[in-house]
């Protein structure tokens, strides 16, 4: 066996490794998005107590539902790569948001540890993605009049 042939085997068992930790970070992802999406949109305990607790109208969890749910719909479809963009910056924008919320009215350390795990989730899905769900980068004018940016 060649030296090429096992560098080979091991960036194909890297790149496995890679898909199988990107679709399953990803699908816990998506399951939260739907289950507290669809939670969220019914107004449906404990979020109902938490969101009255940190000050929000009873209506945001509505429309945080909804954004839940199509969160989790977008991260699952094929292709889309710039809407899927959006999606986790959406995410990591609910999530942190709900720290801030949670800090913002003097809860205790214990109530960000749920918000922080998802951001974890979120920035690993979003740093795995495998290159077909990435959008393409174009060169911005600059690197295109310079040879050196190949």
């Amino acid at each position: 066996m060649t030296p090429s042939t096992c560098l080979g085997r091991n960036q194909t068992r890297s790149a496995r490794i890679r898909v199988v930790a990107y679709w399953t970070t990803t699908a816990v992802l998506a399951a939260e998005c739907f289950v507290g999406g669809v939670m969220g949109a019914l107004r449906l305990q404990p979020f109902k107590s938490v969101v009255t607790h940190l000050g929000y109208p009873p209506y945001f969890m509505s429309i945080l539902g909804a954004c839940y749910i199509s969160a989790g719909l977008v991260l699952l479809a094929p292709r889309l790569p710039l809407i899927k963009e959006w999606a986790y910056a959406g995410l990591i924008f609910i999530y942190t948001g709900a720290m801030a919320s949670h800090i913002w009215v003097g809860d205790g350390a214990k109530t960000l540890v749920g918000p922080l795990l998802f951001v974890g989730l979120t920035v690993a899905s979003w740093a795995l993605r495998p290159p077909w769900r990435r959008p393409l980068r174009r060169k911005t004018q600059w690197q295109q009049d310079d040879p050196a940016a190949d």
